[in-house]
Parts: C-alpha cells; sequence; structure tokens
C-alpha cells in the first residue's frame, strides 16, 4: 500500500484528552479517530491490526469445535424479563422502544438471544455438547467512558456459551476455553495474567479474568510470589491472622465518645490499633436491611457481601434506615444490641478481644467487646478487600498488588439463564433435562489497545508480527523522478515476494518518514535511499531493537524473512 494513496493522518502532538499510552500512539499513529465521548472510528490501520486479531480469534475458536454466528445487536426486552435482568442491568444498558411501542436494548451481552436461539435449536443429549460464539458490537452507557477504546460506549466483543448436559460436560468446555484463550493472548503477543474473579451480573460459580499488567488498568490484582495465586482484588482471599488484642476479657462498658465517628478518630481517642474495632455498616440488600460488621482497618468487599447474601441489588442504607435499624445516627451501629436485623460477620471478628464498637446510641462507644459473650456470630464470611502484604491464602506469603486491564473472561454460568428461560432436552432415558452453560468473552478492542500498551517506546507502537497492520514498512527516499520509478520495483519484488508492505512514496525529509515509520511501529523497516541509487545498497532494521543491517536488492526477501522469524 502507498502512503501517497493511503489514510495515514499521522500526529505529531498527543492529543490534549488522552491521557494513556495506547490512546495516544492509537491516535498519533493514524489508527482510530474519535467521534464522540466513549465512541471511535477505525482508520484503515487500526482497521488492519483489528482484523488481525479477530482472525486469530476465530481461528482458535473454530480449532476447539466452537461454531460462528451473527447475531442481531438490538435484544427484545422479553428475552431479558425471561432471565430477570431487563432490571438488574442498570443504567449502563441502552433501552430504546420502536414505533409500536416495543422495547428493545443495545445488547451489552448475549446470554438471553443465545439461549433463546439454542432452545430452538436442541432437542436431545445428541445435540450436546455445543458451543456458539460471535464477534460482533456491543453498547454500555458508560457513566463514565474513558483511556480510548480500552472503556468506551460501543465496543467489539467475541462471547461464546457452551451447552452441556452435566457438570463434568461443563468443566470440559471450560477447560476447551482455558486453553484457547491461553493459544489466542500468546498468539496477539500479550503477556496475560489469568486470575479467579467474581461472577458479577452474569451469575454462576468458577470464573477467570484474563489480565495485561498496566499501571491505567482499572481492577487491582492480588499476586503471590511464592505459589500459583492469583485473584483480582473483588474475588481475592487472605489467610487471617494474629487475634486483636489480648488479656482476660474485660467487663463491657460504655463510653462516652461525643463527635468521635470516624475510625481515625477513634483509633486517635482509645489509643490503640484500628483492627481492634468492630466497624458496622448498614446495607440494604435487595430492600431489607441487613448489617455487615468488620474489623475497622479493613474496608468492606461490597461484591462479596452480595455474594454472601445472595442479592440482587446492594446499597448503603440511608440515615432514616440506619436510625431505625440501630437506633442511632450514622457512625454508632454495633452488633450488641436486641434490636432484630439480620449481620454477616468477617471471619477475623471472631478473633477480637476486648474489641470496641458503636452502642447503637448518640455519642457512645462500647469497650470490652467479646463475641460469643456480648453478641452471637451467626452468619460468618469473608467480607473484606484484600491488599498488599496480606498472607496468601495458599501458602501464607505476603501477596503483591499490580493493576490490570481485563482483555477476557470465562464463566462457568451454570443453570441461571437456561432454568429461568425454560431449556431443556432428553436424556438418554427419555427424561427432560435442563442443560448446564458457560460463558467466554473477549474484548477485542481491549485487546489491540493493551497490545499497544504493552509494546511500545518513546517513539511509537512496536506491534508483534502476527498482529501487525503491514509486515513492512518500505522508506524510500528519492529526488528524481527516475528514483521513484526504480523504488516501483522494489515495492513490486516485495508484494509478489508474498509480504505486506506499507510503502512510503511520499516526496517528504527522511526525518518525517523515519518518524512516522516508527510512530507506526511494524516489524521491519526497509530503507532505499542515497545508497540504493549509488551502490545498490538497501537498509534492513527490526522494530524490536535489531542493528541496522545492509543488503543487496538479491538478498532482500530471504533478509526481510530472517528478520520477521527474529520477531516477537
Amino acid at each position: 500500500m502507498r502512503i501517497s494513496r493511503y489514510i495515514l493522518p499521522t500526529l505529531k502532538e498527543d492529543p490534549s484528552d488522552a491521557v494513556v499510552s495506547s490512546h495516544r500512539l492509537m491516535m498519533r499513529a493514524g489508527l482510530i479517530r474519535k467521534e464522540s465521548a466513549g465512541m471511535y472510528v477505525y482508520l484503515p490501520l487500526g482497521l488492519r491490526a483489528l482484523r488481525k486479531v479477530i482472525a486469530i480469534i476465530k481461528e482458535e475458536m473454530d480449532a476447539a469445535g466452537a461454531h460462528e454466528f451473527l447475531m442481531p445487536e438490538m435484544t427484545s426486552a422479553d428475552l431479558w424479563r425471561e432471565s430477570g435482568r431487563w432490571d438488574s442491568m442498570g443504567p449502563e444498558m441502552f433501552r430504546i422502544r420502536d414505533r409500536n411501542g416495543l422495547e428493545y436494548a443495545l445488547a451489552p451481552t448475549h446470554e438471553e438471544a443465545f439461549t433463546a436461539v439454542v432452545r430452538s435449536l436442541i432437542s436431545s443429549y445428541r445435540d450436546l455438547p455445543l458451543n456458539v460464539y460471535q464477534i460482533n458490537t456491543k453498547f454500555r452507557d458508560e457513566i463514565r467512558p474513558r483511556y480510548g477504546v480500552i472503556r468506551s460506549k460501543e465496543f467489539i466483543m467475541k462471547d461464546a456459551y457452551s451447552f452441556d448436559m452435566d457438570e463434568k460436560g461443563l468443566d470440559e468446555s471450560y477447560q476447551a476455553m482455558r486453553r484457547a484463550y491461553r493459544q489466542i493472548f500468546q498468539r496477539c503477543g500479550l503477556e496475560t495474567i489469568p486470575v479467579q474473579a467474581d461472577t458479577g451480573s452474569m451469575g454462576g460459580s468458577d470464573s477467570e479474568e484474563f489480565m495485561v499488567a498496566s499501571e491505567v488498568g482499572e481492577e487491582v490484582l492480588l499476586l503471590c510470589g511464592s505459589c500459583d495465586y492469583k485473584a483480582n482484588q473483588e474475588k481475592a482471599e487472605f489467610r487471617r491472622g494474629d487475634r486483636k488484642g489480648g488479656g482476660a476479657p474485660e467487663a463491657l462498658r460504655e463510653v462516652s465518645t461525643p463527635d468521635v465517628k470516624t475510625i481515625a478518630d477513634l483509633a486517635a481517642f482509645f489509643q490503640c490499633d484500628e483492627g481492634l474495632f468492630l466497624k458496622s455498616i448498614v446495607y440494604l440488600a435487595d430492600g431489607a436491611p441487613v448489617m455487615a460488621v468488620v474489623p475497622g482497618n479493613r474496608e468492606i468487599n461490597e461484591l462479596k457481601l452480595a455474594r454472601a447474601l445472595k442479592a440482587t441489588a446492594l446499597e448503603l442504607a440511608p440515615d432514616s434506615v440506619v436510625e431505625e435499624v440501630t437506633g442511632a445516627p450514622v457512625g454508632f451501629a454495633g452488633p450488641v444490641t436486641d434490636k432484630k436485623v439480620r449481620m454477616l460477620f468477617d471471619l477475623a471478628v471472631k478473633g477480637v478481644v476486648n474489641g470496641i464498637t458503636g452502642a447503637n446510641k448518640k455519642d457512645l462507644h462500647y469497650a470490652g467487646v467479646n463475641p460469643g459473650r456480648d453478641f452471637t456470630i451467626g452468619e460468618e464470611y469473608d467480607l473484606t478487600k484484600a491488599v498488599a502484604g496480606d498472607p496468601c491464602p495458599k501458602c501464607g506469603s505476603p501477596m503483591r498488588e499490580t493493576k490490570g486491564i481485563e482483555v477476557g473472561h470465562i464463566f462457568k454460568l451454570g443453570y441461571k439463564y437456561t432454568k429461568s428461560m425454560k431449556v431443556s432436552v432428553l436424556n438418554e432415558q427419555g427424561r427432560e433435562t435442563t442443560p448446564i452453560m458457560g460463558c467466554y468473552g473477549i474484548g477485542v478492542n481491549r485487546t489491540v489497545a493493551a497490545i499497544v500498551e504493552q509494546h511500545h517506546d518513546d517513539k511509537g507502537i512496536i506491534w508483534p508480527k502476527a498482529i501487525a497492520p503491514f509486515d513492512v514498512h518500505l522508506v524510500g527516499i528519492w529526488k528524481e523522478e527516475q528514483e521513484l520509478r526504480a523504488l516501483e520495483g522494489l515495492y513490486d519484488t516485495l508484494s509478489k515476494a508474498g509480504f505486506e508492505v506499507l510503502y512510503d512514496d511520499r516526496k517528504a525529509s527522511p526525518g518525517i518518514k523515519f518518524a512516522d515509520a516508527d510512530l507506526a511501529g511494524l516489524p521491519v523497516r526497509v530503507t532505499a535511499g542515497k545508497g540504493y541509487f549509488q551502490t545498490g545498497d538497501l537498509e534492513i532494521k527490526c522494530r524490536w531493537g535489531g542493528e541496522v543491517v545492509k543488503v543487496k536488492e538479491s538478498g532482500l526477501v530471504e533478509a526481510i524473512r530472517d528478520s520477521l522469524a527474529g520477531c516477537p
């Protein structure tokens, strides 16, 4: 492709709204252009990289036995109501009505749509196992779209759904996708960190995210360097330490604490460690008040709490509800009470000796609080966030934190959709059986952006060869028309040899051409300039940091193949 006839609008300066490397470089290298907040146009160079990623995904999904579909991007509200998610998906889902008043959603995901179509296609155990997928556009009304195509309102996703007769079959399908995903990201040149994850609104049991370590990642990962434990913070567990406090149990006593509400203020007031406090927070879980009790030095993990409660909706209770449930203003709640409210306790609470907690009265706290004597621990769960330095739940070694970008996520959905949408097949005994499902997604746009985040330098992108828009960047430096004609012959030779060539035939300075070549980041650069016209010498340079090598035209094709073979 000749640049003089190509759409490649490179930028010298970073766009003012681009704060991460992938956004800056994808804009500057002419891969994308912004249409509006969270909406991007893929220009020809960016589209070529996107299609390379899609091709790899398709090859690996097909090799794993999945069947490709193309589903409508607009899905009927009736399907979402069948699964119970029409209301629970929240404001991120675009909802629309047609001229007849019928409701639809611009699909953020396709569990319901695929379940409905598969329901019409299967009737017997002989039809299973089945794995179906598509690569299609999704829509989410992000409240804060940012980081270019990493978090946008419209994006391309590969979503797949497996249907099996039983949990053994589901595990086989799940493991096949785990292997396929590792192969996909490896072929794309991405180093990923598979971590345990929460299933969120999708439902189900086992879940694994494929993360790319990045300082701009929106998820926190907890990693153990001594064993293979890896989890995102939503899911991460940790081993509980020593008991908090000590000595013989003291008598329960009220302490006046006027205007002392925060944990930091209380720690200063009582001159003790924050972990000695029992922090009690009132929530509404599906509309019903509940109290979560955790150590004062820990932050509640609301996803863990919602999962323990099996709650669809979880929110902090308003002040009026807190006062009704506890009898006191916010900041003075505690588990030592005769009021009837459901309480959930973090696993560490039972280890507190002579703790401190709200007395459910304004300006009063209890000291000398001891679980088992002063209140009963009925429901006990892991309710707090793991942080750096916490002991690994498997081996006890300190864990470290890193940030990550999610590029893929796989779930064992279970029966959430097949039961609610009444999918059944006849088993070998002729009895109706409900199939079990898995779900497997890859963010295609995010994958491209993550590749750029992981592979760039201060000059531009450094594409892994498998998803580079072109193989070779031919830089022609010419002054006379006969030199340009000679370069055309060189371009034809490389194209006929099977290389995808981006040929810079512009009448521009060498500095501009080299800067644009580094920005575009294609695996191999071939420079044909003064030396070529005088002595027949061509220069080859690998974008991944190889030295410049001089070759004659007769050895050019072989030299390029050698250079590409050495590129990651």
